[in-house]
């Protein structure tokens, strides 16, 4: 599987899991989990992603940014190695590649399922869809680990660590073997965040898939 192909592959497990991220510090991991649910309307922050294979190859790195206002609205950018957009404006979910000038673009909940985007039905959700767990403590971090109740989710478990009462760490184990693990910074709660960001265009002449 090409570089595109892992992003592709790892992408929807690491969205559904963003919504997972917002809120104040608690003793344990699953109470700063549930805190977060309902402590953050928006955020934005930096992020490193590395992503490596079942077959243990090189890890493949990436760099970016990311947004998201509840419900159901986000932004996701991979800056660097090379430049993709993704959007959710509430209903559909976008994702556009400059390289290829192409867009794919599907429903929402299609997308996303009954995975960590349940979440964002509100807190009420959180014990019907996920198993939680406290993750224990490592290196100055508090962890919460989460596996997804229904069969058909996009990936096995997350993992989250927090520091500080900010996000610090998420590493997600997806249904294809992979392991994507994320480092976040410049984290900012509940930011004043104008509409214009989850909306999408697609670009003119750009080919699109999907629906």
């Amino acid at each position: 599987m090409n570089f595109r192909g892992l992003i592709r592959a790892s992408l929807l497990s690491v969205l559904c899991a963003l919504w997972l991220l917002s809120g104040q510090s608690f003793a344990s991991g699953p109470d700063q989990f549930k805190a977060f649910i309902a402590g953050t309307q928006t955020a934005q922050a930096s992020f490193s992603q590395s992503v490596v294979a079942k077959s243990g190859r090189k890890p493949q790195l990436s760099q970016g940014k990311f947004a998201f206002s509840r419900p159901g609205k986000f932004r996701w950018i991979y800056e660097q190695p090379y430049y993709q957009l993704i959007v959710g404006d509430g209903e559909k979910l976008w994702i556009y590649d400059k390289d290829l000038n192409q867009v794919s673009v599907k429903k929402l909940g299609q997308a996303l399922g009954s995975s960590p985007a349940a979440l964002l039905a509100g807190d009420a959700a959180l014990e019907k869809h996920f198993i939680i767990k406290d993750g224990g403590s490592s290196e100055g971090q508090d962890f919460v680990d989460a596996t997804p109740r229904g069969q058909d989710s996009s990936f096995e478990r997350v993992r989250i660590g927090f520091r500080d009462n900010l996000p610090q760490s998420m590493e997600v184990h997806d249904n294809f073997g992979q392991t994507t693990t994320l480092h976040f910074s410049h984290f900012e709660r509940n930011p004043a965040l104008p509409a214009v960001l989850f909306r999408f265009v697609p670009p003119k002449g750009a080919d699109i898939i999907g629906e």
